[in-house]
């Protein structure tokens, strides 16, 4: 099903996830199905479950934006274990619909996640698949993409937001997708 995205500058965007400690269960699956619906219905390349509300550490991910089943990706209590290079490149969020902005990243990062079974397993990407998990790991932790960026063009965002919440242009707390 489908759910609602939640805007910047709702807080629970920048609190930190519990872990999922109960693997394989029916709410977990449907979490999971409910996210790349989610994510896929929205042109997203990612979501983390804070997004939709859910505070806890998992996130989605499809660099292919469904075209490659194989594609598909998902993180249950991820961490960041080596990051290696830089990359810089325009990157949005589904919190800020309407904003990109250049972004520096590692330019590959390897990761340590279980699966929904609880199964642990390592993984490595490169590239765009890089700032993708960099991007939701994140979420996970409660940091918000315009942390990533300077003072300057944070505040400017924000500035911005403000102004369509005072016209009722922009909807805290969440969208219908």
């Amino acid at each position: 099903m489908i759910q609602d995205i939640v805007l910047y500058p709702d807080k629970r965007l920048e609190t930190p996830c519990s872990a999922v400690e109960e693997f394989n269960t029916e709410d977990l699956h449907r979490l999971i199905d409910d996210m790349f619906e989610t994510m896929y219905a929205n042109g997203g390349l990612g979501l983390a479950a804070p997004q939709i509300g859910v505070m806890k550490r998992v996130t989605v991910i499809d660099i292919s934006s469904g075209k490659d089943p194989s594609k598909k990706i998902i993180l249950i209590n991820p961490t960041i274990t080596d990051m290696k290079g830089t990359q810089r490149g325009e990157e949005g969020c589904l919190c800020f619909p309407g904003f990109m902005e250049q972004v520096t990243r590692s330019m590959t990062v390897s990761v340590a996640a279980t699966n929904s079974a609880g199964a642990t397993y390592q993984m490595q990407g490169e590239g765009i698949l890089a700032r993708a998990l960099q991007h939701e790991i994140d979420h996970l932790n409660g940091i918000l993409f315009i942390r990533r960026m300077s003072s300057l063009k944070r505040e400017l965002i924000r500035h911005k937001i403000r102004k369509m919440l005072r016209t009722g242009d922009w909807k805290a707390g969440g969208r219908s997708a």
